[in-house]
């Protein structure tokens, strides 16, 4: 495959730039000297080879740009995402916000607050862990060993996850 021909996809550039590497033991840097690309183009396009298959679908059939696969690369969930760029139209920019929200909710999810008056250390770290299994905020209220356990969300697909992995027990 001439990984310069002008039609190339960014899916089918970055499969030849890896067979070139895979096949003649090419560093990205030679690879980028060989091709008159630069390092970052190369590495950079290589990453979108990390993007599960559906979202390599959609680059391939033309729904999402290379900046659009790029922005998807970091995200959580790509797939889903991409699924929302395509039904919203969203630019390029547009899906970098969407992926930084998505993200920044997140690591909002994972801070670990203060130890709240009342709640002992044990308490505290229970919470943390289920947080970090669940992905979830967890806040567990005990009153002489009975109380509730409180998992909250903040979108539809978080639920959806939750319910997706207690079902599985």
């Amino acid at each position: 495959e001439n990984v310069q021909r002008v039609d190339l996809n960014p899916i089918e550039e970055a499969l030849g730039y890896k067979a070139l590497m895979e096949r003649f033991g090419r560093t990205q840097e030679v690879v980028a000297q060989a091709v008159g690309k630069s390092r970052p183009h190369v590495a950079n396009v290589l990453r979108l080879l990390n993007l599960p298959e559906t979202v390599r679908g959609h680059v391939l059939q033309g729904q999402l740009s290379a900046g659009h696969a790029r922005a998807l690369v970091s995200a959580e969930d790509p797939s889903a995402l991409a699924r929302q760029v395509i039904d919203q139209g969203l630019n390029v920019r547009e899906t970098e916000a969407l992926v930084k929200r998505r993200a920044d909710a997140k690591d909002k999810a994972f801070r670990i607050p203060p130890v709240p008056a009342g709640k002992d250390a044990d308490t505290v770290a229970l919470e943390s862990d289920l947080a970090e299994a669940l992905g979830l905020k967890v806040e567990i209220l005990d009153k002489n060993g009975a109380g509730e356990v409180r998992v909250k969300y903040a979108t539809l697909e978080q639920l959806d996850e939750l319910v997706r992995r207690l079902g599985r027990a």
